[in-house]
């Protein structure tokens, strides 16, 4: 799920369905501390028709701003190709009502739309005090997905209809989004100016008339809580172990709050990939070709790349299906940077799952990707079996700046 921002617009998909394993020098045991939040790879809601495959879930908690009245969600997407918390309005009781955030420019409600390669979501943007594990953040602004509010998204978010919606947790497979990519806010200053409104972005909705474009204040973008927190806030690791060879039924891992500011989140020696401070890239070599729009992201369920020697799947569409399981390699670098060569297997995606079908954890799948020009979108099955770092921007980690991946 990349999303740089809503002026970039470049998330590639809604959870994509978002032995063997990526080489990470063995799996030590889970970290422990309060900075850490368990992750649970399995099928998702149980209100979701098909079961999810290689989605990292997180539970998050949310509260009426400045009380004890909270509700903790689970089954929230851990994605670090988005920006900020997005919740499902359904999974909310009907009495708790987060507080609206009104346009600092006209007073009226904010709604946020965010579009995917063939679906969009609409909703709120609302307050509420956040917590996962031991941090903490006030009065962030979050969406609420699907409203009961019930407000038509406008003409240009829907693409004049050519968009399907993922409005509800049976088409969304999730109960909401945690957004933990390395910006504090979802579209930044390309949406403040109230004479440049980006398309398909915010939207001011007064009473009885139609929603409008409109600018959004930094303070009422839709943010991403841990850079908010008290402490542990210039990052995260996400820990997870190997998948095998074929998979698992489910998977545990964990999400740690901060890089390099307690014991257990430390960058040691791991590969720092630094990345471009406005959309979020470094450079994916692979089989010759520069891929300058390349990207980690744990919210995409495969490795995605254009390879046009690749067997596609019959059946499968979007993924691939060699004879065979290959094996390849391809080198991450940023700038002038250090290049980090990184080797995977892809194996037939048909056969893989039509032998485990019950498994939600599958490694060492791949599929196309034609829609990202010059990008190699690194998803899930890039994390089994390693610590992966998220450096945010503006922050420091020991003596390293952010914006950065690390693995």
């Amino acid at each position: 799920m990349m999303l740089r921002t809503l002026c970039g617009l470049m998330a590639l998909s809604v959870l994509a369905a978002c032995g063997r394993g990526l080489p990470s020098g063995g799996s030590p045991p889970p970290p422990t501390g309060a900075n850490i939040a368990p992750i649970i790879i399995d099928g998702g809601p149980a209100s979701i028709p098909v079961g999810a495959v290689n989605v990292p879930f997180v539970s998050v908690t949310v509260c009426l701003p400045g009380t004890m009245t909270c509700q903790t969600v689970d089954h929230v997407v851990l994605d670090t190709g988005s920006t900020g918390l997005r919740l499902l309005a359904s999974v909310l009781p009907a009495n708790f009502t987060l507080p609206q955030v009104n346009n600092a420019t006209g007073g009226t409600p904010l709604w946020e739309c965010l579009q995917f390669v063939d679906s969009y979501s609409w909703g709120s943007v609302r307050t509420a005090d956040i917590k996962i594990a031991n941090g903490a953040a006030s009065n962030q602004p979050v969406q609420l997905i699907g409203d009961p509010a019930v407000l038509m998204a406008p003409t240009d978010c829907t693409n004049n209809g050519a968009l399907a919606s993922v409005n509800s947790v049976a088409s969304f497979s999730a109960n909401g989004v945690l957004g933990v990519n390395i910006f504090h806010y979802d579209c930044d200053t390309a949406c403040t100016d109230p004479a440049k409104i980006v398309p398909a972005a915010y939207y001011s909705c007064p009473a009885g008339v139609a929603c409008t474009g409109s600018a959004a204040a930094l303070s009422d973008q839709v943010q991403n809580p841990v850079y908010n927190f008290a402490a542990d806030n210039n990052g995260v690791a996400i820990i997870l172990p190997p998948a095998g060879t074929s998979g698992r039924l489910t998977l545990s891992g964990s999400l740690v709050l901060g890089v390099n500011t307690q014991t257990n989140n430390q960058l040691g020696a791991a590969a720092v990939i630094g990345v471009d401070p406005v959309l979020g890239f470094f450079t994916t070599t692979y089989q010759g070709l520069t891929l300058p729009n390349s990207f980690l992201d744990s919210g995409s369920d495969a490795l995605y790349f254009a390879d046009s020697s690749l067997t596609p799947c019959a059946t499968a569409t979007g993924y691939y299906c060699p004879p065979q399981s290959l094996s390849r390699s391809a080198v991450n670098q940023f700038g002038g940077g250090a290049a980090s060569t990184v080797p995977f297997t892809i194996d037939n995606y048909e056969t893989l799952n039509g032998a485990h079908q019950s498994f939600n954890a599958l490694p060492n799948i791949a599929g196309t990707l034609s829609n990202l020009a010059a990008s190699f979108d690194w998803g899930l099955p890039f994390f089994y079996g390693r610590t992966v770092f998220v450096g945010f921007e503006g922050r420091m980690a020991a003596q390293t700046p952010g914006p950065f991946f690390a693995y």
